[in-house]
């Protein structure tokens, strides 16, 4: 299975195409949602959208660098990354998808 990135310019052009609204209310749609869900991560809570899957922020592992200036060893923050945990219903209609 080869990897897919979604920008958000694919996600308002699939609302624009499956649900009509004009391209700018597509585009405010998605950006809005996505909105939404990255507030409630920040505020940690963990966002379930029902048989669709879990989004969820974790922290990469903490890594040491140096500072170029002193030379003093410092703690790099780690990035926050948004992860993905589809659920069983999704997987299922995944891997109907990729046998046909």
């Amino acid at each position: 299975m080869s990897d897919k990135t979604l920008t958000r310019m694919d996600l308002a052009e699939a609302v624009f195409r499956d649900v009509g609204l004009s391209r700018h209310e597509s585009a405010q749609l998605v950006e809005s949602v996505l909105e939404h869900i990255s507030n409630a991560l920040v505020r940690g809570e963990q966002v379930k959208i029902s048989s669709f899957g879990t989004f969820s922020l974790r922290d990469k592992n903490e890594r040491i660098g140096r500072n170029p200036k002193t030379g003093e060893e410092v703690p790099i923050t780690p990035r926050r990354v948004l992860s993905f945990r589809p659920s069983h219903l999704m997987k299922d209609r995944v891997a109907a998808g990729n046998k046909g």
